[in-house]
């Protein structure tokens, strides 16, 4: 079967017709100016909310000085919540208290940590994880229900827990760093639907010649 319209808000359809209001590509979704997502990322909530980057990352609004960037193909579980860098307080004085954001002359340009949080391509992100700010995850990686993540998950690693630990990796290194080398998420539309069956079955051979035919 071909990939799914990258240009639907909602990509599953039910054996009814209807659309599935829950699940969203978040790249039709999202009207931010700090928040990006890539092609075929979708993310899923019972509760669909009418702000889908509100809810995802409360504390990210339109003037905030950091990114959330999330790659490809990346699946965002039910409960998810990144905690983007807007939120964080300044650590280095007496007192954690923002007295700046109470003044409208000193609120402007007041924020202590601007570090962006970026999510590869294909990862997968589980039921009510929260990521914090500044985090960066490899391409792969998949975190557990339930994890709290900060600083960096290696691309294809299992992480779970709070805090998030590399539990295991999901190949080895020889298959990470040829996925790695590969770039599937990049690939055209055609050639990825041509790879379906590769990529599910894990057979990294057949998913190399079919790069080599593109």
């Amino acid at each position: 079967m071909p990939l799914p319209d990258r240009t639907r808000r909602y990509p599953i359809v039910l054996p009814d017709g209807s659309s599935h209001n829950g699940t969203v590509f978040l790249s039709q979704a999202i009207d931010h100016p700090r928040f990006e997502a890539g092609a075929y990322t979708y993310a899923s909530d019972f509760d669909a909310p009418k702000d889908w980057a509100q809810r995802l990352a409360p504390y990210l609004f339109p003037f905030s000085e950091e990114k959330l960037m999330l790659g490809k193909f990346c699946q965002i579980a039910h409960g998810v919540r990144f905690i983007t860098a807007s939120a964080n307080h300044a650590t280095d004085g007496l007192t954690c208290f923002p007295f700046p954001i109470f003044d409208p002359d000193r609120m402007s340009g007041y924020q202590p940590d601007t570090r962006d949080t970026v999510i590869g391509h294909d990862v997968w992100i589980g039921y009510g994880a929260l990521i914090l700010p500044g985090a960066q995850i490899g391409n792969g990686a998949i975190v557990g229900a339930g994890s709290v993540v900060r600083g960096q998950v290696p691309p294809y690693a299992v992480v779970t827990g709070n805090p998030a630990k590399v539990r295991r990796y999901r190949f080895d290194r020889d298959v990470i760093e040829r996925l790695q080398d590969l770039r599937w998420w990049d690939w055209p539309a055609e050639t990825i639907t041509r790879a379906e069956d590769a990529l599910l079955s894990g057979n990294i051979d057949a998913l190399e010649r079919i790069a080599s035919e593109i």
